[in-house]
């Protein structure tokens, strides 16, 4: 078993990877896609098309809102039917362009091939050009636009790349998928990062629970160019977090507040560094990733993962994988401990799209919640070392000052103080909030300055 790990905290969920062995499979086009301008961390991408325009697949049709945002694409070609609010799987309205899918006509330039290109250009600044146009954004959850994170501030230095293979959230697949079976393509995306931030240490870091990926990407690196290593991981959630990431490999720690960056590490998620090699390779914008089908209360020839485009309504995904199952008490998009669940099945898919869990009422209901009997337990199983019990009760108290001295800005809304809670208090919920507080308080400072 390997020891390498995270040095405070964490919980051990069943993983419960029940859709393994479900090879990608690919979604044919709907009727209709609807493009979300708020798929990426920042300001909402612009649109740049009209209603009535026709548009081909892979062709720009939003272009970024600020210095953290990212170009959007046209998933499908056909006509641009309408932009305007649409409400996203939490319900919320957000701009979205719809288009009426006619075809699959991409725009020139686009090498759909199998072929393997080894061969990574010598321009930097190019390789980030096209990062950025192609709208690559960060796959492992924050969607950061990655042409930003891969160009570091004046004065920063990375020591070392950090490939996160963990997937450490229970159910999900799809990263694991992609490592069997685009393994050559996230070696070579991991090689154009390498590049680009001068030529730093690479790690691969695969939690030990994925031996044949772990297998497969060794294998590939014998055959590859590359000076890149696999690091196998302790299976322990949070292992796919930043910062254990970094405590892992590194044995270095973030401050508060801090990022990676200031102790030399850049972290990015497998299905990145897929999407990287497509776009500098390839050419090809940002318009499909992986997600996993299944759940509980699905049988597992259920279950898949699919290649999908965004813009395909989530209810259109269900429906061809065979419909909700009776048995779903909730829906969740992403994994059980930092997913959310899906208020609207009619909200389309985004780029950091990873599943649609069906989970059944029995084990989603909460247990009856009693007092705190201070045994500690959700401290000892805090990745960030905070005391979810003290940030509950400064929270309660309205204490800002106190939650920002207890570091309540710091937590990774992970989920672990819930999961260990014996009391089954929401202390999840209740952090939450506490960090917005704190957050607010921080920024109002900040606007003030």
């Amino acid at each position: 078993m390997s020891k390498i790990t995270f040095a405070i905290g964490g919980v051990h969920p069943d993983d419960a990877k029940l859709a393994r062995g479900c090879a990608i499979e690919v979604l044919p086009l709907p009727e209709t896609m609807y493009v979300s301008m708020a798929q990426h961390l920042g300001a909402p991408a612009k649109p740049i098309v009209e209603v009535g325009d026709k548009v081909k697949t892979g062709q720009v049709i939003a272009e970024p809102g600020g210095f953290i945002s990212a170009f959007v694409h046209s998933p499908a070609s056909g006509t641009v039917k309408s932009i305007g609010p649409r409400k996203d799987l939490a319900g919320n309205p957000v701009t979205h362009i719809e288009i009426a899918v006619e075809g699959d006509e991409w725009v020139e330039g686009v090498d759909l091939s199998d072929t393997l290109v080894t061969e990574i250009p010598e321009d930097r600044a190019a390789i980030l050009d096209k990062i950025k146009a192609c709208g690559v954004v960060g796959l492992g959850g924050a969607t950061f636009p990655t042409h930003v994170k891969l160009n570091p501030a004046p004065g920063s230095v990375a020591e070392c790349l950090i490939l996160n293979g963990a997937e450490c959230e229970p159910y999900l697949t799809s990263d694991y998928r992609i490592m069997l079976e685009r393994t050559k393509e996230i070696i070579v995306g991991a090689a154009i990062m390498q590049k680009v931030l001068g030529g730093c240490r690479t790690v691969i870091g695969i939690e030990e629970n994925k031996p044949e990926a772990i297998e497969a990407m060794r294998k590939a690196l014998t055959e590859l160019p590359y000076s890149i290593e696999v690091l196998p991981l302790k299976k322990k959630y949070p292992q796919g977090g930043e910062k254990q990431l970094i405590q892992a490999v590194m044995h270095r720690e973030v401050g508060s507040g801090g990022l990676p960056i200031s102790v030399g590490a850049v972290v990015q998620n497998v299905a990145t560094s897929l999407a990287v090699y497509e776009a500098v390779q390839k050419n090809k914008p940002l318009i499909t990733n992986t997600l996993t089908i299944t759940g509980n209360c699905l049988p597992v020839e259920k279950m898949h993962n699919y290649l999908f485009r965004i813009g395909m309504p989530l209810s259109y995904i269900a429906e061809y994988a065979g419909g909700v199952p009776e048995g779903a008490g909730k829906l969740i998009s992403g994994g059980p401990m930092m997913g959310r669940a899906i208020a609207n099945l009619d909200a389309a898919t985004v780029k950091g799209s990873s599943s649609i869990l069906y989970l059944t009422a029995e084990s989603t209901r909460r247990g009856q919640e009693s007092l705190c009997i201070r045994c500690g337990r959700c401290a000892d199983a805090c990745p960030m070392g905070l005391e979810p019990f003290l940030l509950r009760k400064l929270y309660f108290a309205g204490d800002v000052e106190g939650l920002e001295a207890n570091a309540a800005q710091d937590c990774i809304e992970c989920g672990c103080c819930l999961f260990s809670c014996p009391a089954y208090i929401p202390l999840l919920d209740h952090v939450r909030q506490a960090k917005g507080m704190a957050m607010a308080a921080i920024r109002a400072r900040a606007a003030k300055k």
